[in-house]
């Protein structure tokens, strides 16, 4: 494996439907695998607008099984017609009752190695995510790709460090934080949490926000995608907070056993002191 490794991320406005959102992630994909990119990810359920913003039933139309569904099966086709790694976020069904905010990894040859779910579910105004989704129980799992080994945090997940530490604990060199956060809500935030997270675990993050607004409700996707490097430093520049937009980045992986030498963070943790973090 490269120690550099050319990645990207999209951060997308809604289209108005499935077919014409799955279309427009295609061409970015292959435009990024034009570019010499070998990972791409995508923002959270990036075939379907942000419906959480209301809490109707309707909105149960958006989800499907995962790998087996319609959209994972075309990426997985996309895949290997590209030789990308893929990060696909989506609305998972398992089955009547059992719903997940999911994130499905496709290894570069199309193979599907597993899936995330989001662990942290919020439910404020805005973002009435426990009206759709159940917390996820599939832990935190590193899918060795590729490129790498390769992590995923979805959204909410990011305020709670727990799970940045898990996934460096598992092997984690890049992870993946598709998001749907807005304007009034959480910005002040958003070029902190994840460059703090890359320095405390030792890894790079690619931090991917939506961007623009939708027809379910007032939220404003202020987009300012981009990737973080294992010192906090932002790996070229941030993306537009108004437009569509692809990123195309190297990483370079060796940065990462640099950094665990020089700061030793995972060296001095005191797992033996911590009972306290996990007592209700």
């Amino acid at each position: 494996m490269a120690n550099v490794v050319r990645a990207a991320l999209v951060q997308a406005t809604w289209t108005g439907d499935t077919e014409s959102m799955l279309a427009k992630h295609e061409e970015h994909a292959r435009a990024a695998a034009a570019r010499g990119a070998k990972v791409i990810g995508f923002q959270e359920v990036f075939n379907a607008p942000y419906f959480c913003q209301v809490q109707e039933s309707e909105h149960y139309r958006w989800a499907e099984p995962v790998p087996d569904g319609p959209t994972v099966r075309r990426m997985q086709d996309l895949a290997r017609e590209t030789g990308m790694v893929i990060v696909v976020p989506v609305f998972e069904t398992e089955g009547p009752g059992f719903y997940y905010n999911t994130a499905a990894v496709i290894d570069a040859d199309g193979s599907y190695l597993g899936k995330y779910r989001k662990h942290h579910i919020p439910q404020v105004k805005g973002f009435w995510e426990k009206y759709y989704f159940a917390p996820g129980n599939l832990g935190w799992p590193v899918f060795d790709t590729a490129v790498g080994k390769v992590g995923v945090y979805i959204c909410y997940d990011r305020h709670f460090p727990e799970g940045w530490r898990q996934l460096g604990l598992n092997g984690a060199q890049l992870v993946y934080n598709p998001s749907a956060t807005s304007r009034g809500l959480s910005s002040h935030l958003w070029k902190l949490e994840q460059p703090a997270a890359a320095v405390a675990n030792a890894y790079f993050v690619a931090a991917i926000n939506r961007v623009g607004q939708e027809e379910y409700g007032d939220d404003d996707f202020y987009g300012t995608s981009y990737f973080v490097d294992p010192r906090g430093q932002f790996v070229g520049d941030v993306a537009s907070d108004t437009k569509e937009e692809l990123l195309v980045r190297d990483l370079d992986l060796g940065l990462i056993d640099e950094v665990r030498q020089q700061w030793a963070f995972y060296r001095d943790r005191r797992p033996d002191a911590y009972d306290g973090l996990v007592r209700p």
